[in-house]
């Protein structure tokens, strides 16, 4: 079995299939991720660890290799020319090593095609500010914030800068100039990128995650000295967004970053992909919490608990709540109630959206 030849073949099938993922592990057939479901490759066979450290040995330099054998994970990004560019996780699993690659689209959609408000344009126009997209891994995270980027490079003359682990979307410079770092590769780690990023005079810093109290720390104080700073978190929901922010600070410090979190927090959109009733794909249902004056006061106050409230009610503010969301989205036929109930955080709020059609 030829290491580079097995995969980028693989990667071939994994695109004409129409996947998202392909799952490489001793001990299983090649597996790829089609509408949420795994699905072995028709006409494999069962993988060996040789087979397996034959595809690392041809796809890692020496560096690489060294940082894979210290570390026992990697993560890097692949191209094939006129296939695609594809985001590589090797990690090590009862001693031997597993690879999960997932197949990211050359073109940025266009926002309208990704079933997402138009009330997240409005946030690509302010101009400081911390806007958060959250989810799950694959949830489509990435490809929100790179069409929110693109908004922007084609309205404004800014210099945008992203900080990646690694690279997903490649952004061309259009009214915008945009420089895009990568971990590993143009910097040693988010927290140190993202401090140098304030000396590159930026005026839109996109973090791929925030990941540490220094990176989120830093985040913040860019987004109150008139930067607009997009990032991520692995989170679901709004207040377990902002939950998560403030509890990565220690005890002594919380006050005053509640205080930061409620001057700069200009929205959190969290989302989830959802199978779509016809088998056709995956559909987003989002949770959008835009940051009223109410909002930011309950912050302040430590009383987070109470922001699900003002989503309920907040329609009009651009607001909505992941069960409004899904009870359209069943009401409309294109998903399961089966489906929605799986994803929805509020069995019961769920109900009521549900009846009201």
């Amino acid at each position: 079995m030829e290491g580079r030849n097995t995969i980028d073949n693989l990667l071939r099938t994994t695109m004409e299939l129409g996947a998202t993922d392909l799952h490489l592990c001793a001990g299983s057939k090649p597996l790829v991720r089609v509408n949420s479901r795994l699905t072995p490759v028709a006409g494999t066979e069962k993988l060996r660890p040789d087979d397996i450290n034959l595809m690392i040995g041809e796809y890692l330099d020496e560096e690489s290799r060294i940082k894979l054998f210290t570390n026992k994970v990697i993560d890097f990004s692949y191209s094939i020319p006129k296939l695609g560019r594809f985001r590589c996780n090797i990690y090590k699993q009862r001693g031997t090593y597993a690879i999960a690659i997932r197949a990211l689209p050359i073109d940025i959609p266009e926002f309208s095609t990704l079933g997402l408000p138009d009330v997240i344009i409005e946030l690509t126009k302010k101009s400081k500010g911390l806007v958060l997209v959250a989810g799950a891994t694959g949830s489509g995270k990435s490809t929100t914030l790179a069409s929110m980027i693109d908004i922007i490079n084609n309205k404004y003359h800014y210099h945008v800068i992203t900080i990646e682990d690694p690279l997903e979307y490649l952004h061309s410079h259009n009214k915008s100039m945009i420089t895009q770092r990568e971990i590993g590769e143009d910097a040693t780690d988010f927290s140190t990128a993202l401090r140098s990023s304030l000396r590159e005079d930026p005026d839109v810093i996109m973090v791929g995650e925030m990941r540490d109290l220094e990176t989120i720390s830093i985040a913040l104080s860019a987004a109150e000295t008139g930067h607009l700073v997009l990032s991520t978190l692995h989170t679901i929901g709004a207040v377990k967004s902002i939950d998560r922010i403030l509890d990565s600070f220690p005890t002594n410090q919380q006050n005053q970053a509640r205080s930061q979190l409620a001057t700069v927090l200009e929205g959190v959109v969290s989302q989830q992909l959802i199978p779509r009733k016809d088998g056709k794909g995956l559909v987003a249902a989002s949770e959008v919490m835009i940051a009223t004056p109410a909002v930011r006061n309950l912050i302040r106050e430590n009383k987070n608990y109470q922001i699900n409230n003002l989503i309920q009610s907040g329609e009009m503010d651009g607001m909505r709540s992941l069960e409004r969301n899904l009870a359209q989205l069943c009401n409309d036929g294109i998903i399961t109630e089966e489906a929605a109930r799986i994803k929805a955080q509020d069995i019961q709020l769920f109900n009521r959206y549900l009846a009201m059609g």
